[in-house]
């Protein structure tokens, strides 16, 4: 893992698309800005977390479902 220190105003360019910039700084809260194409997707890190729960919730109920469909057979 890459760790870097920023300060208000500065950015970070990950490859040539995509420009994280530091917007504020209050107390231990830190607002950035990302600039980046509309087809790269962001999400924090706690929503790709509950989208990967969901999903995994998901696969098992579908699983669920064919293992019924399958015993009716």
């Amino acid at each position: 893992m890459l760790v870097l220190s920023r300060k208000k105003g500065e950015s970070i360019w990950l490859g040539d698309e995509i420009e994280i910039t530091i917007s504020e700084i209050k107390g231990d809260q830190v607002r950035i800005a990302i600039n980046a194409p509309k087809n790269v997707p962001i999400l924090r890190g706690e929503l790709l977390k509950e989208v990967s729960e969901s999903n995994t919730e998901a696969i098992k109920i579908d699983g669920f479902m064919d293992f019924l469909k399958n015993e009716k057979k």
